[in-house]
């Protein structure tokens, strides 16, 4: 077990139908979270789009484990309008995973941060440290490791950590997917003094093996369509649930409130 004092200051949090998303940028993501990552302090940060939002909303022990981690970036743009139109917070930018994990990594290879890769493919995992390293030559990719597509046996629980700790590794990036990342991510957090980066799809997008939605999808909230053209039949059932769900709560959240609107982009 480690026991180490948190001291440091995390970016305010709001409540959104039940979960503490973080009112931040990715400026101040980075710093916080490299911040702890060079002093040592265990931390959990996860970025959550609408999918996960309304997951951890709507499953009390999830909602209760995500709401110990320090940080849940607004990963979704609309997640970033819930907060500005509820809570009038003025983001002016969400803070999507794959952006932060190259903002992140940057920062690494300039502070001489090792970092851990877990999640993917072994094919996934080779085409990602050859991309992350190629883009950013001082990046120290300390071990990565590619589970099996099942939960962990108390053996391999044992391995991950011990390869982990082994490594060095002072930010360690998990690339399952809501909510499996979240839920490692809190169960290791006390077992390896590290900072946990619950990133989703990024690994594939930079290993080359997804494609990233457009810009101008990004910027209008239209990226679940794009990954739904994609891959409809594995994902229409979650989006057409999520995204009702969370219109609905939105819709209650907003009718329930008083008084002049704050600006939502």
């Amino acid at each position: 077990m480690i026991a180490v004092e948190k001291t440091l200051l995390w970016p305010e949090k709001y409540d959104l139908f039940g979960v503490r998303v973080s009112a931040t940028d990715y400026q101040e993501a980075v710093d916080a979270l490299t911040r702890a990552a060079r002093q040592g302090v265990p931390a959990v940060a996860s970025l959550h789009a609408v999918h996960a939002l309304i997951t951890a909303s709507g499953d009390a022990q999830l909602r209760d484990m995500v709401n110990s981690f320090e940080l849940i970036g607004p990963d979704g743009q609309p997640v970033r309008w819930a907060l500005n139109l509820l809570h009038g917070t003025g983001l002016k930018q969400r803070v999507y995973g794959p952006e932060l994990m190259l903002r992140l990594c940057q920062r690494a290879a300039e502070e001489g941060l090792p970092i851990f890769l877990y999640g993917g493919t072994p094919e996934v995992l080779e085409a990602l440290s050859g991309n992350l390293t190629a883009r950013f030559p001082a990046l120290e990719i300390a071990d990565c490791y590619a589970p099996p597509f099942r939960p962990l046996t108390t053996p391999e629980r044992g391995e991950v950590i011990e390869r982990m700790l082994a490594s060095g590794a002072r930010l360690i990036f998990i690339g399952l997917g809501a909510p499996k990342q979240d839920y490692l991510a809190h169960d290791l957090r006390q077992e390896v003094n590290a900072v946990f980066l619950c990133v989703g799809a990024a690994f594939d997008f930079h290993a080359g093996v997804k494609r990233m939605a457009p810009a101008w999808m990004q910027r209008w909230g239209l990226e679940w369509l794009y990954r739904l053209s994609q891959e409809p039949g594995r994902l229409w059932k979650r989006y057409f649930v999520t995204n009702s769900l969370f219109l609905w709560k939105l819709l209650v959240a907003c009718c329930s409130r008083t008084g002049r609107r704050p600006s939502v982009f």
